[in-house]
């Protein structure tokens, strides 16, 4: 850029050199030409570009024209300040200060993980967490990683909840039951099995088995129930349940008694009781449609018999592949060789280490 510039002064010394020995008119001629040349680049778009070099030669020859003329320059004297301000900003650098350090990646996927899991959730109370977790970032840092995010403040995350969430939360204080019936192999009866479903944890309650699932049949397993739950009855808030006439005004007046207020899904819709009958296929596909049942004895043994199993063993997508109340033994890696255990005579296996 130096012999650029160079070049440039030498090319304007020889145009002056070329000007003594000029006449008076072709001057006159030349400063016309110039001035016409000019009038034509303003009319350019876009305007012409100046590099430095221009801008150097041009800054130091305004200066000598006089005022008349300066007025009529493709450069304006603000521009010329323009450039000297630049030049000196330019000039004057100081190093950047030194701020915080970033945040580390991890703190900052765990600040948003908390901002997603806690809708409430402001900055300083994500601080404080973090803090008990022995992380120690300032609320502006949050602020910084969340708005990076795309995640909004506390009163706009608060004002979107999810059904997910909705649902999650409520499932702990919610019942399903539901009915499903089998046939007989050898006596051709049909056996209506009933059952209770918690929720939120998928733990099952397998109630009874009987040919004749009338009302107040229904009721003494209303009652069975809540011996069962013990003090958790006063856990749940709901149960859902369709509008089979087996469900009788005591069965729901039982259940009011311990709080819990009987929810009747709408007419032929059985997904609005996705739970149980969800339940349901998962005991046809593995059980009742892979074996035959002979009676209403074999069939409340091969139902206590796989609700255990449900219970205790079976893992649940819903669950992190885990079962609603583990009964594993504890997982001694000592111990290399596997041992399958056989349920529901084979038709289940279930696995665990053994000596």
């Amino acid at each position: 850029m130096a012999a650029r510039l160079l070049y440039h002064v030498f090319c304007r010394v020889c145009g002056w050199l070329a000007l003594t020995t000029s006449t008076s008119a072709a001057k006159d001629v030349e400063i016309l030409v110039l001035r016409h040349e000019n009038a034509v680049l303003r009319r350019q778009r876009p305007k012409p570009r100046l590099d430095w070099a221009d801008r150097a030669v041009l800054a130091a020859l305004i200066r000598l024209l006089p005022r008349t003329l300066k007025a009529h320059r493709l450069v304006t004297p603000a521009t010329a300040l323009a450039w000297h301000r630049r030049l000196i900003a330019r000039r004057w650098t100081y190093p950047r200060r030194q701020g915080h350090p970033p945040a580390d990646v991890a703190v900052a996927r765990l600040v948003e993980r908390m901002a997603r899991d806690n809708p409430g959730w402001g900055y300083q109370r994500i601080r404080g967490e973090l803090l008990g977790l022995g992380h120690d970032i300032g609320a502006s840092t949050i602020r910084r990683i969340l708005k990076r995010a795309g995640i909004p403040p506390a009163p706009q995350r608060r004002d979107h909840t999810t059904w997910r969430r909705f649902l999650h939360t409520q499932a702990s204080t919610i019942l399903a039951c539901d009915f499903f019936h089998v046939d007989c192999a050898v006596t051709l009866r049909r056996l209506y099995v009933f059952f209770v479903m918690e929720v939120g944890s998928r733990y099952v309650h397998v109630l009874g088995v009987t040919a004749n699932p009338d009302g107040a049949w229904t009721l003494q397993q209303a009652r069975n129930l809540l011996m069962e739950l013990g003090e958790r009855a006063g856990r749940f808030r709901y149960l859902i349940r369709d509008r089979a006439g087996q469900f009788t005004a005591a069965f729901d007046a039982v259940l009011a008694d311990e709080g819990i207020t009987a929810c009747k899904i709408p007419p032929r819709s059985p997904r609005a009781n996705a739970y149980a009958e969800r339940f349901v296929r998962t005991v046809r596909e593995e059980v009742t449609d892979r074996m035959l049942i002979t009676g209403e004895r074999h069939l409340r043994q091969m139902m206590g018999r796989y609700a255990r199993h449900y219970n205790g063993r079976r893992p649940h997508r819903s669950l992190q592949l885990r079962p609603p109340r583990s009964d594993r033994p504890v997982v001694d890696l000592t111990l290399e060789r596997i041992k399958r255990r056989p349920a529901l005579g084979g038709l289940i296996n279930e696995y665990e280490r053994a000596a």
